[in-house]
């Protein structure tokens, strides 16, 4: 999971204003750097252009998904990333960034303002700390351990049955288990595979 561009733009009437980027351009090569840099921001800049006022989009280009939100006030953000980066965390941090934005720069220079005069240092840090989504959104954070906690638990179970035991067969060895916990479980199992075989 990566992402590589993340850029604030002003929406115009006719075209759009980058009024500042930051890039993670690292898994390029270093002779390839400038000509990605300059597609990912005509892109970015392309889909700001394109987007209506107040509204979040994601647009796959090639092996890249480019997320982009446009508020109704035309200041804009994208973030370009890969496939595997989860969708929702693209949209917290564009949020962030533009509500971020939004408070440092003041809304006059937003229509002519350039990354020359635009006095705000944040992306970088936003882009470096939302690499790695799991540690910056805590939602993700939380499900990335569920995940595992069950991967956990299901390989435990497994690794606790022998090579050719089942569990079936464990329940009617067990000494430990009454007759009628034996006949509850079968009556549970039961139910089960006929759920799973009915519509």
């Amino acid at each position: 999971m990566k992402l590589y561009s993340l850029s604030v733009f002003y929406k115009g009437t006719t075209k759009s204003n980058l009024l500042k980027a930051a890039y993670d351009l690292s898994s390029f090569s270093f002779f390839q750097r400038s000509s990605v840099q300059e597609f990912m921001t005509f892109t970015s800049s392309l889909i700001v252009e394109r987007s209506s006022q107040g509204t979040r989009a994601s647009v796959k280009e090639q092996e890249y998904l480019c997320h982009v939100y446009v508020r109704n006030d035309s200041l804009s953000a994208v973030v370009i990333a890969d496939n595997e980066y989860p969708s929702r965390v693209c949209f917290t941090l564009l949020d962030k960034v533009l509500d971020d934005f939004s408070n440092k720069v003041d809304r006059i220079d937003w229509p002519s303002g350039s990354p020359a005069t635009i006095q705000y240092t944040a992306l970088d840090a936003y882009l470096a700390k939302y690499q790695n989504p799991r540690e910056a959104d805590a939602m993700s954070k939380v499900q990335a351990e569920l995940d595992e906690t069950k991967i956990i638990l299901h390989n435990t179970m497994e690794s606790l049955l022998e090579r050719g035991e089942k569990l079936d067969d464990l329940v009617q060895k067990s000494e430990h288990l009454g007759n009628q916990s034996k006949a509850f479980y079968k009556t549970r199992l039961f139910r089960m595979q006929n759920k799973v075989l009915s519509p």
